[in-house]
């Protein structure tokens, strides 16, 4: 933990997020990659990068997801949920279950902030799935909830990139 601790400290919200516009614009345009709107997934911490991604390309993310992401809601000043205002893509979150890096009370939390927030979203709890659970041979893997979370993303992302 102290190793990532050290390896995540550069990566401020403001840093997130001017690395995350910068990305969006090399990738719109690289050849492979079609027009209009894109969608944006983290895992873990970087469920917060999608958040932020979301919210400084409003123009480009139509979609963002994020699977047993930490830290989500906190009560920082730099918490990720504080972006909600300047996001338009649909969300989604997949969480985990006793997961102490988004404890039950802070989905709670975080699912009153997107309520309040009423843009489109969808929160849910993934049933018997650890933190790191879509992780193909992690200690707690869960390969019923990975394929679940993948068909979430997919919709998701079907139905609003077009």
């Amino acid at each position: 933990m102290k190793r990532f601790a050290e390896l995540t400290r550069p990566l401020t919200p403001d840093a997130m997020e001017r690395d995350a516009s910068a990305y969006v614009d090399f990738l719109a345009k690289h050849a492979g990659v079609s027009e209009g709107a894109m969608g944006v997934v983290g895992y873990c911490f970087t469920g917060a990068m999608a958040l932020r991604t979301a919210a400084v390309r409003s123009d480009k993310i139509a979609a963002a997801a994020s699977f047993h992401g930490g830290g989500l809601f906190t009560d920082a000043p730099s918490s990720p949920h504080h972006v909600l205002p300047r996001i338009k893509a649909r969300l989604y979150f997949g969480h985990a279950i006793n997961d102490q890096s988004m404890p039950a009370e802070a989905i709670k939390k975080l699912d009153l902030a997107l309520d309040a927030w009423r843009g489109r979203y969808q929160s849910e709890v993934f049933d018997g799935a650890f933190h790191g659970w879509t992780v193909p041979g992690g200690p707690v893997y869960n390969h019923e909830q990975a394929e679940r979370a993948f068909e979430k993303l997919t919709a998701l992302f079907a139905d609003t990139l077009k």
